[in-house]
């Protein structure tokens, strides 16, 4: 049945550069992306650059300039990252835009219409050198959980999401200076209200989603849901379209995850689709929703978005499949801007190529547990798995010496032909549960039994031989192995997979076993390039 599908990448924020640690996190929802798409499904996959809220600001206090041109600059750096990386986003916005600015007030209203939102005076920190009540990023606070120091946002040691009482009596990150408490009214949105709704969501939703989301979402909800502040003030960011709030502006998270839906409504209005296609409940079972993303993130997608698209009362059906990933680091350290160890992509992509990078997201990348990238581990997987397994079939199959491009005709080995179908499957449901390695590794048991059959076959021993027909037989069988690993690896490692299907003139490729025919083609170029121990940054 072919299904409305919704896939949401995190959202980066626009204050630094994209690094290898956001590509592991971000690449499972491209490899949904694409899967989806050969399967025939109906895929909208969205995400854009963050744009408000204290991490742009405080890049452009430092570099002394404006909100705006930081957001510029790196909305244009992560668009070509994306690209380059092969990320076939359908929607790659921002939430800067005056799109998303107007459904994020809608959104807003329609809560507080609701009676979920709803003005608090409380006590808060006040920061007298720079004249403002200062929040999360903006101060420096002691965890209550952990005891360590951390931006106030949410704890970098412990996750721990910080509530406004733990943030009094704290350090002004901006100045560096002691903050004083000061009463402040702020609108709040009633979380707590959608505490039994979001203890069914996650029991509805175990089945579908990794250990990492199951456990964060129980501690959060075991400590019980309380109130959150959904204003700020702050001078960047989006208006709060109430009145007598004039001076403060949507806090960011609440207005950033519903970029999410925002997103699926401009592709929608763009190409004359119904967004309540992809985002309201279908009542028959078929609603695919994904929100990809890293583990620091887990909360906000399991419990604050959902209870907020409840509070919308439009039928909204809630994301059912959570892809958190955790942490990758490099050279067993956390990648760290003051550091400088998480090597820009750009900088990257100037000297490796992006399959191979997006591989080694997938298969040494952080999906169930922290993973570590060294250029050592990069080398191996792309001169050992890639170039030596999959890209030195491909090339001694399809430039065999003496055809000269040639492909004859012949009989698919019944074996090989039942593993291919077998492939097929297997790798469908690892890539459905959201356990990458396993797809690759189903997709990579095929390239070495096709290796063990090209090498027990000798086909090189039957050209000698004229042993015309079985020869044909083993080039052919290869080839056609070469055309459905095309299929089999596009959600890995689109680019290499495209050259492929063109070479034998696949097009709409779909999830399936694909024939081939006999025929001469053009000399086929080697897929990759070996690295030397010379080739680190």
């Amino acid at each position: 049945m072919k299904q409305k599908v919704v896939i949401g990448n995190a959202w980066t924020y626009a204050n630094s550069d994209i690094h290898l640690g956001h590509i592991s996190a971000y690449i499972s929802g491209d490899v949904l992306a694409r899967y989806h798409r050969l399967k025939g499904d109906d895929v909208c996959f969205v995400s854009g650059t963050d744009c408000h809220g204290t991490p742009t600001t405080e890049r452009a206090i430092k570099e002394k300039t404006t909100p705006e041109e930081i957001v510029n600059r790196y909305h244009k750096q992560y668009c070509e990252v994306f690209e380059k990386m092969g990320f076939s986003y359908d929607c790659y916005t921002l939430t800067a835009s005056p799109y998303h600015h107007e459904k994020a007030k809608e959104m807003f209203l329609r809560i507080y219409e609701n009676g979920y939102i709803y003005p608090k005076t409380e006590l808060a920190s006040f920061c007298p050198n720079c004249n403002k009540f200062v929040y999360d990023r903006e101060v420096e606070v002691i965890c209550p959980k952990c005891n360590g120091v951390s931006k106030g946002d949410q704890c970098d040691h412990c996750g721990y999401v910080f509530q406004t009482q733990d943030l009094l009596k704290c350090k002004c990150r901006i100045c560096g200076g002691e903050t004083e408490i000061r009463e402040n009214t702020n609108l709040y949105f009633a979380l707590s209200k959608f505490e039994p709704q979001m203890k069914q969501h996650l029991e509805n939703c175990k089945k579908y989603w990794r250990k990492n989301s199951i456990n964060e979402t129980e501690k959060f909800l075991k400590e019980g849901l309380v109130d959150r502040a959904v204003t700020r003030d702050l001078n960047w960011g989006i208006d709060v379209p109430l009145p007598g709030f004039d001076d403060k502006k949507i806090y960011v998270w609440v207005e950033a995850v519903w970029g999410y839906v925002s997103a699926v409504m401009k592709y929608c209005d763009e190409h004359n689709l119904s967004w309540q296609d992809y985002w309201c409940d279908h009542k028959d079972g078929s609603n695919l929703i994904y929100m990809c993303h890293g583990k620091d993130n887990i909360v906000f997608h399991t419990i604050i978005f959902p209870a907020l698209l409840l509070a919308c009362k439009q039928d909204f059906f809630l994301p059912n499949k959570c892809v958190a990933t955790e942490f990758m680091n490099v050279n067993g350290e956390k990648i760290s801007k003051s550091k400088g160890n998480g090597w820009p992509m750009l900088q990257m992509l100037e000297k490796f190529d992006p399959d191979s990078l997006r591989l080694f997201c997938i298969e040494n990348g952080p999906e169930h547990k922290d993973s570590n990238f060294t250029f050592a581990d990069y080398h191996a997987l792309h001169n050992g798995e890639i170039v030596n397994k999959f890209a030195n079939f491909v090339n001694r199959t399809l430039n065999y010496k003496g055809l000269d491009g040639f492909i004859p005709e012949g009989e698919i080995d019944s074996e090989i032909k039942a593993l291919v179908e077998d492939t097929f499957i297997k790798t469908a449901q690892a890539i459905e549960n959201t356990n990458f390695r396993e797809a690759t590794g189903y997709v990579f048991n095929l390239v070495d039994a096709a290796n063990k059959f090209y090498d027990t076959k000798a086909p090189w021993i039957l050209f000698k031989q004229e042993d015309k027909t079985e020869f044909n037989n083993v080039i052919f069988t290869c080839a056609f192995v070469i055309a459905n690993l095309s299929v089999l690896f596009e959600p890995f490692m689109p680019f290499c997979c495209a050259k492929i299907r063109k070479h034998f003139g696949l097009t709409n490729a779909k999830w399936e076993v694909q024939t081939i025919t006999a025929g001469q083609r053009e000399k086929f170029e080697p897929l990759f390039v070996r690295l030397t121990e010379k080739d680190v940054l």
